[in-house]
């Protein structure tokens, strides 16, 4: 078979990498796909359970901020297209640790951005036409009050280290675009859901909490809003900004999806009430709500305006909230073990299990 495209995914084994790999060896069998990951806390291989290497995926463990690596896995897999997921991303993490944030998030996309312009823009360059796309986030344009909506050109506020970070590789690219002419294009996505979310984030903490009867923790009065994605919309519209997008511009991908957090997590607990009964206890698991001190520089709202990418190129999401929340909990219930094996750490030992 022939192979159109040659793409590194980076951050393969994480929540949304795993599933945007998941996409592509479906869909795009003519597509050689080189999965780049470290296997830090949040990637876990068994994410990708049931995929084997073979002429059309390989795995790399390996960390982005390695030049030399970097360099030598371009020349050696030809890569004509990254697709740049690998970042830290949790804000509490980032306010308790932000070094590791500035390392993995700015130095790590600059080391790939190198690796780029050294193999692309020169004269022995014989692939295909190449696209660096930038996987970015909506936290960096800040907080909205209760109107307004998040454009493309609306201006950088960022308010935590993970945020900041996010933003500085964003003008990072740019940058390789405007001085070298660089192939590049960025997506900044509002929050995602869906399989294989590693259970620190919303969703798939208070399935687990409210499986095992945990509180629920709520920062502040829970009527913070974000803008909820499922991972697979998201996962559909990077491939249309990889494909179709124009060089130098940034594509903002939203799920048209406003809810506070206290109301994804009484849908939650809503959900699993109807579909696997009350609790022992015999009250709603909603009734496991806490509310907590907030989180400093904590951003009131999110909300996406995706009417770009829509008229651009064609890309709107299709899962609703609902059916989306029906569909995640659905899998997290038929996937129990894998939540545990990530709870307790023993997600880590896959990696020993499968490459020794």
């Amino acid at each position: 078979m022939d192979i159109n495209r040659r793409i590194l995914v980076t951050g393969g084994c994480g929540f949304i990498g795993a599933n945007f790999v998941r996409l592509l060896l479906r869909e795009y069998p003519d597509w050689r796909v080189i999965n780049l990951d470290k296997l830090t806390y949040a990637g876990n291989l068994q994410n990708l359970e049931g995929i084997e290497e073979n002429d059309q995926y390989r795995f790399v463990k390996a960390d982005i901020c390695d030049a030399a690596a970097m360099d030598k896995l371009f020349v050696d897999e030809q890569i004509d297209s990254v697709v740049h997921f690998a970042a830290e991303s949790h804000v509490d993490r980032s306010i308790t640790g932000p070094a590791a944030f500035i390392q993995t998030n700015i130095v790590g996309t600059f080391t790939l951005l190198e690796a780029a312009r050294k193999t692309w823009l020169n004269n022995s360059w014989k692939g295909n036409d190449p696209r660096f796309l930038h996987v970015s986030t909506d936290e960096v344009y800040g907080s909205l009050g209760d109107t307004g909506m998040f454009t493309e050109t609306t201006p950088f506020d960022p308010r935590s280290p993970y945020s900041a970070s996010k933003a500085s590789s964003d003008h990072l690219v740019n940058a390789y675009f405007h001085t070298y002419g660089l192939p590049v294009v960025i997506t900044n996505c509002s929050n995602n859901y869906g399989p294989y979310q590693f259970p620190e984030k919303l969703i798939p903490l208070v399935f687990h909490n409210s499986m095992n009867g945990k509180p629920l923790p709520i920062y502040g009065d829970g009527k913070y809003v974000r803008d909820w994605l499922y991972v697979e919309d998201h996962c559909e519209a990077i491939v249309e900004v990889l494909t179709k997008g124009k060089n130098g511009l940034s594509y903002n991908i939203g799920g048209n999806n406003e809810k506070q957090n206290l109301e994804v997590v009484t849908r939650i607990c809503d959900t699993l009430d109807a579909k696997i009964g009350m609790p022992k206890s015999g009250n709603p698991r909603k009734e496991l709500v806490i509310f907590v001190k907030d989180r400093p520089g904590h951003d009131r709202r999110y909300a996406i305006d995706a009417s770009f990418i829509k008229d651009q190129l064609g890309w709107e999401p299709k899962v609703t909230f609902a059916a989306g929340i029906e569909k995640t909990v659905d899998w997290y219930l038929a996937n129990q073990d894998w939540v545990a094996s990530v709870v307790d750490g023993s997600y880590q030992k896959y990696y020993e299990t499968m490459y020794g």
